[in-house]
């Protein structure tokens, strides 16, 4: 490749003083370049959650070209034997055409759905992380109210997409939502006409479905994802403690070139792994499930595994009815409507309540480890237990048929579990959380075990412990103050400290 001239140069080196007497940017880039960003793992599920939404984006648009949002019944004539002759809306015979007519269709639908899947688990495992090592705390209460807004968002939109393609499954998943619509007191009846025009099944929804899962949500989340890494940029990064981190200052890469030429590697693998799952792993199979229709059901099968704690907790919620006056609440609205709204309101909510309960009002820059804060760690096990529980009872109807249980043990299982098995895992993760504790501070105490055993003057052997403060004058260790860090675990053998030989003395090797 030949070298631009000196006249492609001098016009280069023009245009670029014209842009920067204008928008005055190389001192922005110079000063931004040098942004600082952390190099620990646990960062990369932040990465993850936008490159996936990235690829969803990509995916989606293509498909949106070929998918029609009518509920228009036609007979369907494609090329899947299975189905042809059957009566079906013009959506599901846009699906299926895509699947099976469409160049790369089924390949794109494929890599679109494990893209949701990945977008919403990244985005939990990313919060997770923030929830417990604190990272949510002032200054940072509006990145933490930005994420809970993006999963809020990215399941309704997950919900939305699988929903209007108008399968047996998806069909079975709207009906539900339509009942829990109109189980919210005294408006359910006008919200459902909102959402649905009418009686399920309509002549509307998809149509309304398919405009707030492609136009409606997406910018919504392309805004909240901008503010949220706008937010992330200006408040600079959450650290975890280490030599040279303080709340001042960063331990990392430059944002140009380390962290740029690692996060586009990152994009890049995301890319291929969502490819690879696409090609090789099937995924919400339409075709197999066939169009819907009211009087059929569908079994063995189960919604996306973000929406099945929802199903768990209406499988295992007792038919009460609360009767005021004139009015009921269903039995449906208190796990289907009340009990998401009441996690999402508690997740939003924390950085606020932890504030209040421990009085503690300072900036925070640098991370906790979940082991120094028990009792937020605890809550955040209980929660996850809760979901958990929630999860498996929602595939109760499977468990049943694959380990031959009555369903209705599973069902009483699932009760008894949502109130026991919460309260346990707080408790053991409390007390894990103590033991840890314990062992590095005697660690630092004390020193690190070498499984090495000495031979004292009077005989009795004790474990070699390698203090890593070091020693006094008089061989003691120094005892160090815990900081929070990592306590390192290497151990530095010494000559002097080593077992002798088998048969060149007396001490011996623990």
């Amino acid at each position: 490749m030949s070298r631009p001239g000196p006249l492609t140069r001098a016009l280069g080196r023009r245009l670029g003083r014209g842009v920067d007497e204008r928008f005055r940017l190389a001192g922005l880039v110079r000063s931004e370049s040098s942004h600082v960003f952390p190099k620990h793992h646990s960062f990369l599920w932040g990465e993850l959650a936008l490159y996936s939404f990235v690829v969803l984006l990509v995916t989606g648009t293509y498909l949106s070209l070929f998918f029609v949002p009518d509920t228009t019944e036609v007979v369907y004539q494609g090329a899947y034997d299975n189905l042809r002759g059957l009566h079906v809306s013009r959506a599901y015979e846009s699906a299926l055409n895509l699947s099976f007519e469409v160049r790369g269709g089924l390949f794109v639908r494929q890599i679109h759905h494990w893209a949701a899947h990945v977008f919403v688990a990244s985005i939990v495992v990313h919060m997770c992380r923030n929830f417990f090592t604190g990272a949510f705390r002032k200054p940072r209460e509006l990145t933490w109210l930005t994420g809970i807004a993006l999963l809020a968002l990215s399941m309704l939109e997950g919900y939305l997409g699988y929903s209007m393609l108008d399968d047996l499954l998806s069909g079975v998943g709207v009906r539900i939502a339509s009942g829990l619509v109109l189980s919210v007191p005294v408006v359910g009846t006008w919200l459902h006409w909102l959402v649905f025009g009418g009686e399920f099944e309509g002549e509307l929804w998809i149509s309304r479905f398919f405009v707030g899962h492609v136009f409606v949500l997406p910018g919504l989340l392309c805004a909240l994802v901008g503010v949220h890494l706008l937010l992330v940029w200006y408040q600079k990064h959450t650290h975890f403690p280490g030599p040279g981190a303080t709340g001042s200052t960063v331990v990392g890469d430059r944002a140009a070139p380390g962290f740029l030429v690692r996060t586009a590697a990152n994009g890049l693998a995301v890319v291929a792994v969502l490819a690879l799952l696409g090609a090789l792993f099937q995924i919400n199979p339409v075709f197999l499930w066939g169009p819907y229709t009211p009087i059929d059901g569908s079994t063995g099968v189960q919604p996306d595994w973000y929406i099945g704690f929802l199903i768990g907790a209406l499988r295992i919620f007792p038919p009460w009815d609360l009767h005021l006056g004139p009015y009921t609440v269903s039995a449906p609205f208190w796990p289907g409507v009340a009990l998401p709204g009441a996690l999402f309101a508690l997740a939003a909510a924390h950085p606020l309540l932890e504030r209040l309960l421990t009085g503690d009002r300072g900036r925070h820059h640098v991370l906790q480890r979940p082991r120094d804060n028990p009792v937020r760690t605890g809550l955040g096990a209980m929660a996850l237990s809760f979901y958990l529980v929630l999860l498996g009872s929602g595939a109760d109807d499977v468990l049943a048929v694959g380990l031959s249980v009555p369903v209705e043990r599973l069902v009483w299982a699932g009760r008894i579990g949502v109130l026991v098995v919460p309260p346990l895992a707080y408790l053991a993760t409390v007390l894990i959380c103590r033991g840890l504790q314990r062992e590095d501070r005697d660690v630092l105490e004390r020193g690190l075990r070498t499984g090495l055993l000495r031979a004292g003057p009077d005989g009795v052997h004790a474990e070699l412990r390698q203090p890593p403060g070091g020693t006094d004058h008089a061989g003691r260790p120094k005892p160090m103050d815990y900081g929070g860090a990592r306590i390192g675990s290497r151990i530095v053998v010494r000559p002097e400290d080593e077992p002798p030989r088998r048969g060149a003395g007396r001490g011996e090797q623990g």
